[in-house]
């Protein structure tokens, strides 16, 4: 299927990735795929929620906020003020829950890493690529810390990202942006550890239902996908990649 941005069905947007974006978090990652970008920076400190306080056994907690900008999408959205509309606190619920299944709470200790995805464009893909971005800031944050320098391999036992597949015209597409998102049968977020593991995936079937057959494929359009993505978050760490080769 010819898609009207010329990618095979096979192929991610172009990503790119800056590392130190802003100087006041230890973990901050500029991140674009297509026309989509988000700003995800880690904040790190000492301490965890009443509720995961346990002198005896000690352990950390990670937490995820996200936001899409004003002038992000067009029409302006309407800044969220006084309470986090709903699409907003489910989206940052995902990002939260798949870093968490990335980290050994015990190895982080009694500290609370917050990644903050703020939304600069939208053009489809925000959430899955707050988590593939939000990974990256992790990484940082951990390193910052100087009882964690050189152990991030003990605090991230995996490395994930997340990617968005779907049905379009009748056939499986990776990396859906806004036209395809809006147009397509059946949209998938998939979230995997680097090591194939899925996190989560959600899907819906936007008019009619749809076989296995054509599940099965989907997957494994994202599975692909999200192999591509590991081997660039392992690129742009570098020495800090807390994973074996």
């Amino acid at each position: 299927m010819a898609r009207h941005d010329g990618r095979a069905a096979d192929q991610l947007r172009a990503i790119e990735v800056t590392r130190g974006f802003t100087g006041s978090a230890p973990g901050s990652i500029y991140i674009r795929a297509g026309q989509t970008t988000v700003l995800c920076t880690a904040s790190i400190e000492e301490g965890v929620p009443p509720w995961k306080d346990d002198p005896e056994n000690p352990s950390g907690w990670v937490t995820a906020e996200y936001s899409m900008l004003p002038g992000s999408t067009t029409p302006r959205k309407r800044r969220e003020r006084q309470k986090v509309d709903g699409r907003s606190s489910e989206i940052q619920r995902l990002v939260g829950r798949s870093l968490r299944a990335a980290v050994d709470f015990s190895a982080l200790g009694a500290r609370t890493i917050t990644i903050d995805c703020d939304v600069l464009e939208a053009d489809g893909g925000t959430r899955t690529l707050s988590i593939t971005g939000g990974f990256i800031a992790l990484v940082d944050a951990v390193a910052s810390v100087p009882e964690l320098a050189g152990r991030q391999g003990a605090v991230c036992t995996d490395s994930v990202a997340a990617v968005s597949v779907g049905s379009v015209g009748g056939e499986p597409v990776l990396d859906l942006d806004y036209g395809e998102d809006s147009a397509a049968e059946v949209d998938l977020n998939v979230v995997m550890t680097g090591s194939g593991d899925f996190v989560e995936v959600q899907g819906t079937a936007e008019s009619g239902a749809f076989s296995r057959e054509l599940l099965d494929r989907q997957l494994d359009l994202a599975t692909a996908g999200i192999a591509q993505l590991t081997s660039i978050q392992q690129e742009v760490l570098g020495e800090r990649w807390p994973l074996d080769a």
